[in-house]
């Protein structure tokens, strides 16, 4: 019976190595964030701000969605949104807010890009 369960334990263990070195995932996303932000003082009317895009990127997909992979973040009493009239998500991404309604506001949008693929092994040299 020990002999048994240490024969199954190795050839699992084996079958986990094999399936890791020939991981279908061979190149794997470079990715990187970009972001625009401002403040605000009450009663400012409202405010954008123009996400850069890196040369060379497009933006992720949060990961198991088909949504941008984009986030914002505020303070004060103000409404933030990525501004569908000028955003394509490909090479224009636009963030406003409404007027500022206490003593100070503050916004920043921000999105993950994908930038290319690199091999797997290049990766872990540079870790």
């Amino acid at each position: 019976m020990k002999s048994f369960l240490f024969n199954a334990v190795y050839l699992m263990s084996c079958l986990l190595f094999t399936s890791l070195i020939i991981s279908p995932h061979v190149f794997a996303d470079a990715t990187t964030e970009s972001s625009c932000n401002f403040g605000m003082v009450k009663g400012e009317k409202s405010q954008t701000c123009e996400v850069p895009i890196p040369s060379g990127c497009s933006v992720a997909n949060f990961p198991g969605y088909e949504e941008p992979w984009a986030n914002i973040s505020k303070g004060g009493i103000t409404e933030c949104q990525f501004d569908d009239q000028h955003t394509n998500w490909k090479t224009q991404i636009v963030g406003s807010c409404t007027t500022c309604r206490s003593d100070n506001c503050s916004a920043r949008f921000s999105v993950v890009f994908n930038c290319g693929a690199q091999p797997y092994e290049s990766q872990k040299k540079n870790r």
